[in-house]
């Protein structure tokens, strides 16, 4: 049920961030659903390979790669779900820090935890 509730706040968080900043780009709350889902499976899958593989550059900038990470973590969806959008690469890490923070947010109000 936890999981529902992630999938669905994330999915309407996407739609709410698309609709007020240019340059992301949401077809219908449909996508927004493959969105979130894509997100998270990505996050699970391709995000620690990626963490590992840049962890020295990681420390060198004291954690700040990450963002980096997260913005071609959402590059990459970009490409895998049709419908979604960015524009470019400052626009996905803008995008990606306001989606994370929103969601930190949206699960601290809900009570979701990890």
């Amino acid at each position: 049920m936890k999981l529902l509730i992630k999938i669905l706040v994330t999915a309407i968080l996407v739609i709410i961030i698309a609709n007020i900043m240019p340059g992301v780009h949401v077809a219908t709350f449909t996508t927004a659903l493959f969105v979130a889902i894509v997100l998270g499976l990505l996050n699970i899958f391709i995000k620690p390979i990626l963490v590992i593989f840049t962890l020295p550059v990681t420390i060198l900038t004291l954690g700040l790669f990450l963002l980096v990470i997260n913005a071609l973590i959402i590059l990459l969806c970009t490409n895998i779900v049709g419908g979604f959008s960015v524009d470019s690469f400052w626009t996905a890490l803008l995008f990606s820090i306001i989606l994370s923070l929103s969601q930190s947010l949206m699960n601290a109000v809900l009570g979701v935890k990890k």
